[in-house]
């Protein structure tokens, strides 16, 4: 499947004891074929009131917390299979709510976000988050500096940019600035220009993945951050390389995000190794 071009790559492990094994990911995501953004592996319920719980794999084989386009993925893929509209699901970062509009839209409850420099978690203590000392390129000069940063379920650092977000080169700063000692669980890297106060562009390399098309944690932090630091309202719609995310942050301190998901072909994929077998007609 897709959320705006991220790749998301939807296991059914219901009924299974076993996981996807991190060996797996790494082979999946090697073949042309199957190259992704994030595993989104659904198993039985752990929680009385969930319908299941979700475990989300990076292409690297780590484990994530969040992934907001995977999960519109995963709300399109079971409110089509079991004929429901909304849905409660578990992740290690929390309880998500998801839901499927009368026009095809999928809107994701991402729940609150976390703004302490211990929970984000940052490796020092900063007063205030919405801008942090972490800069690219000389001291005089910075070519990236002082971003906001947030956690919603992961880690985010938000960089506002006054230029055309595609005239960085986020490839080369991304990996240095996923892996800085500052993030001691790695951390998004997001480049954001705010055009209006209700639109922004977004570029992000994401942790355990890097450059994607959309990353909707990062809309969802990027909006957050651009609303405390008085860039932007509490709406956004959020332009990324794939397409529009429409991102809010209620008044109850919930983040909502609101985009497309589409399938695109079903197959077989053995969760330990890796091998799997393309359906011959696509669902």
């Amino acid at each position: 499947m897709n959320g705006l071009g991220n790749q998301i790559i939807v296991v059914d492990m219901r009924g299974r004891a076993d996981r996807v094994t991190p060996a797996a990911a790494i082979a999946i995501n090697a073949m042309a074929g199957t190259k992704f953004d994030q595993i989104m592996a659904i198993h039985d319920a752990r929680t009385p009131g969930t319908a299941n719980y979700i475990e989300i794999i990076n292409s690297d084989g780590s484990r994530a917390q969040a992934c907001g386009n995977g999960m519109r993925c995963v709300v399109q893929a079971l409110t089509a299979e079991l004929g429901v509209q909304r849905l409660t699901f578990e992740t290690v970062a929390g309880l998500l709510f998801g839901e499927e509009q009368a026009d095809g839209m999928i809107t994701v409850d991402m729940g609150t976000p976390k703004l302490a420099w211990y929970d984000i978690p940052l490796a020092e203590e900063f007063a205030d988050t919405r801008k942090i000392e972490l800069q690219i390129g000389p001291i005089d000069a910075p070519v990236l500096h002082s971003p906001s940063v947030a956690s919603m379920g992961n880690p985010h650092a938000t960089f506002w940019v006054g230029d055309d977000v595609w005239s960085f080169a986020l490839d080369r700063f991304g990996p240095m600035l996923e892996n800085h000692p500052i993030f001691p669980e790695r951390a998004n890297i997001s480049l954001a220009q705010v055009t209006a106060p209700d639109k922004m562009i977004l570029r992000t390399w994401e942790r355990g993945a890097g450059l994607t098309e959309a990353c909707g944690t990062a809309a969802c932090a990027a909006v957050v951050n651009g609303a405390r630091t008085r860039r932007t309202a509490r709406a956004v719609t959020v332009t990324l390389p794939g397409g529009d995310l429409h991102v809010e942050w209620r008044a109850d301190d919930h983040v909502v995000l609101t985009g497309p998901a589409e399938r695109e072909w079903t197959g077989i994929v053995d969760p330990a190794t890796g091998v799997w077998v393309r359906d011959e007609v696509a669902a």
